[in-house]
């Protein structure tokens, strides 16, 4: 790396992998070259904490000019499937981030089974008959060693035929494994004779049945490193304790490449999941409609929601890199959306709750065209028009029969400005028999064209609405926080009837609301899906894939209120 490189790099805000690469690169370990690699398993969708590790790995290599690899960390075909795959390659691309090469572990089962080999024939490495559970019950305990198997003890010869045969298929699923031999009685309970190969006879995604011994992911992580020249293998803090058994394995092996293995806090969020157990969960029992729900904190979910890829990179930034765990207000995703949004989104119309206005002053066959600010936070975004005539829709709650004195809003008597078009004032209102409001009169001001009159006399309310003559139906879905606590898990736990409370129990009753009557500008029927709007004193909204010819559906991204304290 030149010396303006690494200038370049410290303008960046300072962190402890970014300061260990600069050090690496000026004491010319790794050639001076950074590598990295993002390893998902293919066994479920990515959510936002795989997007942190995505855009670290990835903001590493480009800032120093290295490399970032893709790589399917495909070891269990038990639990990976091709729609995964598949939903990985895409969401990665989404997200911003271009691999410039993108590998299987599947592909290095050979030659792990090669360093296996070397290890068995070093003393390293042995048979074991000992069933999962077994295994399990004699690790001991943080403060008890471990007991050695009894089949610890095999010889070199015995071990290389019985994993031969393990190979070939002449055993059943459990009925042996391969450990490393290191000590039972480390005070790393990871360092305990692991598991570095399982017996699975289970068709694989890519190799088919060509395997039926899968490599260990301790075993397998550090060799698909050393394989690729990975430089820095950066994780999240739950793999700290296991960095020894990276370093260790990689050590009985001493010809090979060998990275450097840094943890980082992992990404937690106020009122979130992010376990991909309880994701599959939450869709596998029908709480969620699916991957891409927009409550989801998966990436299909987020970019269903409205999320950008620059929210969340703005968000993943923010947040920072740390060493410390620690959970992240949702209100801080939400104003990195918000923030965007509110330059880029133009401004639009919709009445959730619809009751109809007539204004009885206003000819029965007159329409405007009112002039309306794309967006007023940019310039030069222009204006589009907007028609007006004798009958228009406001919210219902925008009016108030016995209105208190500081209800700004609409109530008989009292003028109001209808946005971009006049000052009107409630003359009357009808009621059905249920005493629902159905229908309010009101006379306008002809002078007050635009929502301002020459007088400039001063109205408080000023209310959104549609023109009822063109407006068109639609769907809108409200979503809110999926749990109604910040840290479901803890308060599952800490309930008095712990045995019965899951993280299910806390799921918000209201955090999906569907409101199928609103009514919206007919324009926004010929958008396309995708894009997104601000409706005036409602929130950002995106134009959802469920629409239809016949009737649009809008997804409420955020609200416009921002409750993140800065």
């Amino acid at each position: 790396m030149e010396n303006n490189d690494i200038k370049n790099s410290n303008e960046n805000p300072s962190n402890f992998i970014r300061d260990a690469i600069i050090a690496d690169n000026l004491s010319g370990r790794f050639g001076g070259s950074v590598k990295t690699r993002f390893p998902p398993e293919p066994n479920g969708y990515l959510h936002i904490g795989h997007a942190k590790a995505i855009l670290i790995d990835y903001g590493f290599a480009k800032e120093f000019g290295g490399t970032f690899n893709l790589r399917f960390d495909d070891t269990n075909p038990v639990k990976e499937e091709v729609e995964y795959v598949d939903s990985i390659l895409e969401d990665i691309r989404w997200l911003g981030c271009e691999w410039d090469a993108l590998y299987w572990a599947s592909d290095y089962f050979e030659k792990m089974y090669e360093y296996a080999l070397e290890l068995i024939k070093s003393g390293m490495a042995y048979v074991c008959d000992l069933s999962a559970d077994e295994i399990r019950n004699t690790r001991g305990t943080l403060t008890q060693a471990g007991e050695n198997s009894p089949y610890r003890n095999r010889s070199v010869e015995e071990n290389l035929k019985l994993f031969e045969r393990m190979k070939s298929g002449e055993f059943a699923n459990g009925e042996k494994v391969l450990r490393a031999k290191i000590d039972m009685a480390s005070p790393n309970m990871n360092m305990r004779d692991p598991v570095m190969y399982r017996i699975l006879h289970s068709e694989h995604h890519h190799t088919g049945n060509k395997w039926c011994v899968y490599p260990m992911y301790d075993w397998a992580h550090g060799l698909e490193d050393s394989i690729e020249g990975i430089t820095h293998s950066l994780c999240t803090l739950e793999y700290e304790d296991h960095r020894p058994l990276y370093d260790w394995f990689l050590n009985q092996l001493p010809e090979i490449h060998h990275p450097q293995q840094m943890e980082f806090a992992r990404l937690n969020i106020s009122n979130v999941v992010l376990s991909k157990r309880k994701l599959i969960k939450l869709v596998k029992e029908g709480y969620m409609h699916g991957w891409d729900d927009p409550r989801m904190p998966t990436l299909r979910g987020l970019k269903r929601r409205g999320f950008t890829p620059s929210s969340l990179q703005k968000f993943i930034s923010l947040v920072g890199i740390s060493k410390v765990n620690s959970t992240v207000d949702m209100g801080m995703l939400e104003f990195c959306l918000r923030d965007e949004l509110n330059t880029t989104a133009p401004r639009a119309m919709t009445v959730l709750d619809p009751v109809k206005i007539i204004i009885d002053n206003y000819p029965d066959d007159k329409v405007e065209m009112m002039d309306v600010d794309i967006n007023p936070e940019q310039e030069n975004t222009g204006i589009r028009k907007v028609s007006f005539s004798n009958e228009i829709y406001i919210e219902r709650d925008d009016f108030m029969v016995d209105a208190p004195s500081k209800f700004f809003r609409m109530t008989v008597g009292r003028e109001v400005r209808l946005k971009h078009a006049y000052y009107v004032t409630c003359t009357s209102y009808k009621c059905d028999e249920n005493g629902k409001i159905i229908e309010i009169h009101c006379d306008y001001d002809p002078a007050s064209r635009g929502g301002w009159t020459e007088d400039a006399r001063k109205v408080k309310g000023t209310l959104h609405w549609v023109d009822a003559k063109s407006g068109v139906e639609c769907e809108v879905r409200l979503y809110d926080k999926l749990f109604t606590v910040p840290n479901p898990d803890a308060a599952a736990s800490s309930a008095e009837n712990e045995d019965e409370k899951t993280f299910i129990d806390y799921i918000n009753p209201q955090s999906e609301v569907i409101i199928e009557h609103a009514i919206a500008e007919n324009y926004l029927n010929e958008v396309p899906n995708g894009e997104a709007f601000q409706f005036l004193r409602l929130g950002y909204f995106i134009k959802d894939m469920d629409s239809t010819v016949d009737k649009p559906v809008f997804v409420r991204s955020v609200s416009l209120k921002d409750s993140y304290n800065k």
